[in-house]
């Protein structure tokens, strides 16, 4: 991102603001000169007990549910743009709790949706933070250079210890960076919902341009410790230091794609700049792979912890994907932006955070 961008002038309304995303973007835009309102329910699950909320920015604590307050607030804020956050994220937890998650994901932005609409000068853009996780499994090359979308991996084959994906004719397929021309294929509620939130922010006549960053897997110093459905590499740090043998699911050759936090606040920097007119569906990740296994190494590693606390257990979870990294050719071209920290760089600090935390 070049120094040169500024918001002088921009009022951006930002909820789940006070997030694991959300405030270090609004600390970025404030600096940047924007004014900045933040609308978060600080959810227990995520902030602890007796949260705190320290941002250069007016806050309203409310949820995205309460659609009178989410319109007095966006009518009292008058903004330019919104980036929208909030969201329930993880997919096991999905499964478990499908209607807070529809009725937090699809009808919080619905009725953000609305309360936009009502404004007597809309806001210029929305950008609205996405997931990869509504592509479902990458798409896959044949033998023969064709391009497939596998069908969903069999929990019967898993539970054999077949775990790579194979095409209808039994063969080993090759596993693609993912396009944002990818067909949708959500394989938890989760992802559902999410991609109904792109619906609708797409498919309701507005007076906004949306972006929509589809977020690969986001991870960095400030991320829950304590949230069992947060990012694997922070439950691996805190399963790690607690003296826990880290269960390393399949055969550890899941695929990921990890994005450091800085790289991830400044492609939404970036896309609120961004002076194009058009919607715009773009991929937020670094493009290269990192399996489950190595990550768990390389986290041990650095807590100077032996190699042997963890174990390749076979444990698999239905509807999980093996291979999940972004191609992101068409967001390096249509953004000031590039991923700048590298994996070994962003883990380092991750478990450098993690650390300084257990001493408190």
């Amino acid at each position: 991102m070049t120094t040169e961008t500024t918001f002088g002038g921009h009022r951006i309304f930002v909820t789940g603001g006070a997030g694991f995303i959300g405030s270090r973007l609004v600390r970025q835009l404030s600096a940047k000169g924007a004014e900045l309102g933040v609308y978060d329910n600080l959810l227990a699950q995520v902030h602890g007990p007796s949260p705190s909320v320290n941002l250069p920015a007016q806050v309203t604590i409310a949820d995205v549910r309460d659609g009178d307050a989410l319109s007095a607030a966006i009518t009292a804020f008058k903004p330019t743009m919104v980036v929208h956050l909030a969201a329930e994220t993880g997919t096991g937890q999905s499964a478990d709790e499908p209607v807070r998650y529809v009725d937090v994901n699809v009808g919080g932005t619905a009725r953000l949706i609305e309360a936009m609409r009502r404004l007597d000068k809309p806001p210029q853009r929305v950008v609205l933070a996405a997931t990869r996780a509504v592509y479902g499994e990458s798409a896959y090359r044949t033998a023969t250079g064709d391009i497939v979308i596998p069908s969903p991996r069999r929990p019967e084959d898993m539970a054999k210890g077949i775990f790579d994906v194979h095409g209808a004719d039994g063969a080993t397929l090759t596993p693609e960076r993912t396009l944002e021309t990818m067909a949708p294929a959500p394989s938890s509620v989760y992802g559902s919902s999410k991609l109904m939130q792109e619906y609708l922010l797409l498919q309701v006549p507005a007076a906004w341009n949306t972006t929509i960053l589809r977020l690969q897997n986001v991870y960095g110093p400030g991320q829950s410790l304590r949230n069992p459905y947060t990012g694997v590499l922070s439950i691996f740090c805190q399963q790690a230091m607690a003296g826990k043998t880290l269960n390393i699911y399949e055969d550890g050759l899941i695929y990921r794609d990890f994005v450091f936090i800085d790289d991830v606040v400044s492609a939404f920097v970036a896309a609120c700049a961004d002076g194009g007119q058009a919607d715009r569906l773009l991929n937020v990740g670094t493009g290269h792979e990192t399996s489950i296994l190595s990550a768990a190494r390389m986290i041990l590693t650095d807590l100077c912890l032996p190699d042997h606390q963890l174990t390749v257990t076979g444990d698999f979870r239905a509807g999980d994907v093996r291979y999940a990294v972004a191609d992101i050719s068409r967001t390096l071209a249509a953004l000031d932006w590039t991923p700048r920290v590298s994996f070994a760089e962003g883990v380092a600090q991750l478990v450098n955070w993690a650390k300084a935390e257990a001493r408190l």
